[in-house]
C-alpha cells in the first residue's frame, strides 16, 4: 500500500494533489454556505414576518373583544342605574352604539327572566314602560323563561323580536345562568343564532352569546337588586372576517377555534387563502370563563416575498458553485492523475471506518459499565418480548438469572403479582406489555414472590416504548421500594400509636367532666357556686374537644406527608357528591351548593377527599351569622395533562395580609373570632397537593368572599364506558 501511495505520490506530485484537495473543498464549502445562508436569511426573514402577524393578530383579537366586554359592561352599568328603566331610557342609553363598529355582532338585547306564574305580570309591566306590542312567547314550561324586552340592532338588520324566549335554546340559557351565578359577563358555547336558523346552511354561521348580569342601585344595607341582563349575539366567520382580514393583509390563513363544555373544541371560523402553508402559530385567548384558540398559518415563500424565480435562488448558487468547483477540480485531476488520488480517498475511508469502531466500542463498554452499577434494574425488549438488555440490578430484584421470549409466560415465570401480594398480575397490564402497545406508564406497583424471592419483593416499574431505526420495542426501570413502603406502614402505626396514647387520657378527663356536671345538675338553678363550677366543667370539656380535634389534624398532617400515595383513575364529581352529601345531609338550613362539571383524574382517592372535605367544610363555616353559605365547586384545563379544581365561597372572606402565610401550620386568619379550628387543615391540603406535584393558591372572590384552587393531574386511559364527570347540579 505504501509503495503504491508513493509512487502516486510521485506520479502526481505532492502540490498537485494537495491543490486539488483544497479547491474541491474550498468551492464546495463556500458555494453551499452561501446557498445555505440565503436561505436561512430567506427563513428568518418569513419567521419574522409570521411572528409580526402572529402578534397584529392576537392583539387584534384580544382588543376587539376587550372593547366588546367593556361595552358590555357599560351598557349593564348605565342600564341598571336606571330606577324604573323605559323604552326610551334603553334606546337613549344604547344610541352611541350603533357607530360603535362592533364586527360579528348582532342586536344588542335587555333580557328578564320569569316564572310560569308570572307572565301575565311582567307583560303588563314591560307594556306600561313604553314596548306596547310585547307579547310574550312562551317555549316549553316547567322553567325559568328568559325574554327579550328591548333591543338595539348593531348590524343594520332588523331589531330582535321583543318577547322571544331565549330559554328556548341551551347555550345562551347557560351563559345567562352562568353571568348571573358569577355577577360577571360570561360567554356561550358556540351555535346558530336562533335568528339565523331560518337563513340557508351555507349562510348559517356558527355564533356566541356575550352577557353580563344588570344590577340595580346597592339598598341601604348594600345589597344589590338583580334586574336582568344585557346581552348580544357575535357571529363567528363575521367576526374573524372583519377583525383579521386587516391585521393579517391577506397573507396569513386563520382558524378560530373555542372550547365548549366538557373540553371539547369547536372550530368556530376560518379564513383559508394560502395553498401550500409550511409555517404555522398558536395562541391562546382567554374570553370571560372560556379560552379561545387562534391557529395561523402561512407559506414562507410568499411572507418572504419570494413567491417566483428569486425562490430557487439558494439552490441556483449551490448548484452553480458546485458545478464550477466540479469543473476545476475534473481539470486539476486530469493533471494530477485519478489513481493516486482514489487510493488516497480509500486510506482516509479506512481510517474514519476504524475510529467509528472504536469510539462505538468506547460508547458500548461505557453504557455496560452504567447499567451493571446502577442499583435501579432495567430491561429492554425487542417487538417478540425477547429480552435484548436486563441489568444485573433488574435479575437481583426478579431473583432469576435466565431470561423469559415472549410475554405470555412472564407472570408465572417470575412471579408477579399485584400489590397484595396474592392475586397473579395479568400479563396484558404489565408495564413492557403495556409500552409494547404503544402506551407509557409510571410506578405500577407489583410484588415479586418465587424461588428465590419467597418473602415476596415490592417493586415500582416504570415502562416507555422504545421505537429505534424503524424497531419497535420497550423499556422497563425498576425499583425497589419495598423497605420505603415499610418505613411508611411504620411512621403511620407510630402516629396512630401516639395518637391513640394521647387520647386515652383526654377520654379519662370527658368522662369525669361528665359526672362532675351530672353531679352538679340538680343545684345548677339554687347555687351560685354550683353554676360557677359548671361552667368550669363545660370549658374543661371544650378543652378536651380542641385537644381531639387538634390530635386528629396532627395524625392527618404526618399522614399527608408519610403516608403510601397511590393515584388511580378517580371520577371527581361523584367524590365531591359524596363529601357534600356528608357535609349538609344533616343540617336543618341547607346551604346553596353548586356543582359544575368535573372531569376524571389522577389522584389518591383517601387524600384527596381530605382536601375537598376541608375547603368545602371551610366554605361552609367562615360566613357571616345569620347568612346562608354559598358554593361553587368548578374545574377547568390547566395546561396538557392537568385539572385545575376552584372552590369559591360568598363568606367572610381571607384578609390581604394572611394571603401569604393561610397554608403554614397552625396559622389561623381568623384567629380572634368565635370560629373554631386548629391552623393545620390548609397546611394538610397544600401537603397532599404538592404530592401530587400540584400547586394550591387562595385570592378574592369577585362576588365576594374566598375562592381556592389547586392544581392535579388529569386521568388518563380511562375506559370508553366510564363516565366523563358528574354534569353541572345544584344542592339547595
Amino acid at each position: 500500500m505504501i509503495g503504491r501511495l508513493g509512487r502516486a505520490v510521485r506520479h502526481a506530485g505532492v502540490v498537485g494533489i494537495l491543490a486539488i484537495l483544497l479547491v474541491l473543498a474550498l468551492g464546495l464549502v463556500a458555494s453551499w454556505h452561501a446557498a445555505g445562508s440565503l436561505r436561512d436569511n430567506q427563513r428568518a426573514r418569513a419567521n419574522a414576518v409570521m411572528d409580526r402577524d402572529t402578534s397584529r393578530a392576537e392583539a387584534a383579537v384580544r382588543t376587539e373583544i376587550h372593547r366588546y366586554l367593556d361595552t358590555l359592561r357599560t351598557v349593564a352599568a348605565a342600564v341598571g342605574a336606571h330606577e324604573t328603566l323605559t323604552f326610551d331610557d334603553f334606546a337613549t342609553t344604547t344610541a352611541p352604539l350603533r357607530d360603535a363598529g362592533l364586527p360579528g355582532a348582532t342586536s344588542l338585547v335587555f333580557v328578564v327572566p320569569a316564572q310560569d306564574g308570572q307572565l301575565d305580570e311582567v307583560q303588563r309591566y314591560w307594556r306600561d314602560r313604553g314596548v306596547t306590542g310585547l307579547d310574550l312567547t312562551v317555549r316549553g314550561s316547567g322553567r325559568e323563561h328568559l325574554f327579550v324586552i328591548f333591543s338595539r340592532p348593531l348590524d343594520g338588520a332588523p331589531a330582535a323580536t321583543a318577547g322571544t324566549d331565549l330559554s328556548q335554546s341551551a347555550e345562551p340559557t347557560a351563559a345567562l345562568n352562568e353571568s348571573r351565578r358569577a355577577g360577571r359577563p360570561a360567554v356561550s358555547d358556540t351555535y346558530v343564532l336562533l335568528r339565523d336558523r331560518s337563513l340557508p346552511a351555507p349562510r348559517q354561521q356558527l355564533s356566541f352569546v356575550f352577557a353580563a348580569p344588570v344590577y340595580g342601585n346597592p339598598t341601604p344595607s348594600g345589597a344589590k337588586t338583580f334586574k336582568g341582563w344585557v346581552a348580544f349575539g357575535l357571529r363567528g366567520q363575521s367576526f374573524v372576517g372583519g377583525v383579521l382580514d386587516a391585521a393579517t393583509q391577506g397573507k396569513v390563513d386563520a382558524d378560530l377555534w373555542a372550547d365548549n363544555g366538557g373540553g371539547q373544541e369547536t372550530r368556530v371560523a376560518f379564513l383559508h387563502r394560502v395553498a401550500e402553508p409550511d409555517l404555522r402559530r398558536e395562541v391562546t385567548i382567554p374570553i370571560a370563563n372560556r379560552h379561545w384558540r387562534l391557529v395561523l398559518t402561512a407559506d414562507s415563500r410568499r411572507l418572504s416575498g419570494l413567491n417566483g424565480p428569486a425562490d430557487t435562488a439558494p439552490l441556483a448558487i449551490g448548484t452553480g458553485g458546485t458545478l464550477l468547483t466540479v469543473l476545476v477540480v475534473v481539470m486539476l485531476w486530469a493533471l494530477a492523475g485519478g489513481r493516486a488520488r482514489a487510493e488516497t480517498r480509500v486510506v482516509a475511508a479506512t481510517a474514519e471506518l476504524r475510529e467509528a469502531e472504536r469510539t462505538a466500542h468506547r460508547q458500548v463498554v461505557l453504557l455496560n459499565g452504567i447499567l451493571d452499577r446502577i442499583s435501579d434494574g432495567v430491561g429492554v425488549v425487542d417487538e417478540h418480548g425477547v429480552f435484548l438488555v436486563h441489568n444485573p440490578a433488574a435479575k437481583a430484584m426478579l431473583g432469576v438469572d435466565a431470561d423469559l421470549a415472549g410475554v405470555d409466560g412472564w407472570q408465572e415465570y417470575y412471579g408477579i403479582y399485584r400489590p397484595d401480594g396474592v392475586t397473579p398480575f395479568p400479563v396484558e397490564e404489565l408495564p413492557l406489555v403495556r409500552a409494547l402497545a404503544g402506551e407509557s406508564t409510571d410506578r405500577v406497583e407489583m410484588v415479586i414472590r418465587n424461588a428465590a424471592r419467597p418473602e415476596g419483593t415490592l417493586l415500582s416499574v416504570s415502562g416507555r416504548p422504545l421505537d429505534v431505526d424503524g424497531r419497535r420495542g420497550a423499556i422497563a426501570v425498576f425499583h425497589d421500594i419495598t423497605e420505603v413502603r415499610e418505613r411508611e406502614g411504620d411512621l403511620t402505626a407510630f402516629a396512630g400509636i401516639v395518637a391513640h396514647d394521647l387520647k386515652n387520657p383526654l377520654t379519662v378527663i370527658a368522662a369525669h367532666a361528665e359526672m362532675a356536671h351530672d353531679a352538679l345538675t340538680p343545684a345548677l338553678p339554687h347555687s351560685p357556686e354550683a353554676r360557677e363550677a359548671g361552667a368550669s366543667i363545660e370549658r374543661v370539656s371544650a378543652g378536651v374537644v380542641r385537644m381531639r380535634r387538634l390530635i386528629d389534624d396532627l395524625l392527618a398532617y404526618t399522614t399527608a406527608r408519610d403516608a403510601a400515595l397511590r393515584p388511580q383513575p378517580l371520577d371527581l364529581g361523584a367524590l365531591a357528591g359524596e363529601v357534600i352529601a356528608e357535609r349538609v345531609n344533616h343540617l336543618a338550613v341547607r346551604p346553596d351548593i353548586y356543582v359544575g362539571p368535573l372531569p376524571w383524574v389522577e389522584a389518591d382517592p383517601a387524600l384527596l377527599r381530605h382536601v375537598l372535605d376541608n375547603l368545602i367544610g371551610n366554605a361552609l363555616k367562615y360566613v357571616q351569622p345569620g347568612r346562608v353559605p354559598k358554593v361553587d365547586v368548578s374545574a377547568a384545563p390547566a395546561g396538557p395533562g392537568w385539572v385545575r379544581v376552584e372552590v369559591a365561597d360568598r363568606g367572610i372572606g381571607v384578609p390581604d395580609a394572611d394571603k401569604p402565610y393561610v397554608f403554614e401550620s397552625f396559622h389561623r386568619a381568623h384567629a380572634g373570632q368565635s370560629y373554631g379550628g386548629t391552623g393545620l387543615g390548609l397546611a394538610i391540603c397544600r401537603r397532599i397537593v404538592d404530592r401530587h406535584g400540584g400547586s394550591i393558591t387562595v385570592e378574592d372572590n369577585p362576588g365576594g368572599g374566598s375562592r381556592f384552587s389547586f392544581t392535579v393531574p388529569g386521568a388518563t386511559g380511562v375506559s370508553a364506558a366510564a363516565p366523563a364527570g358528574v354534569a353541572a347540579h345544584e344542592y339547595v
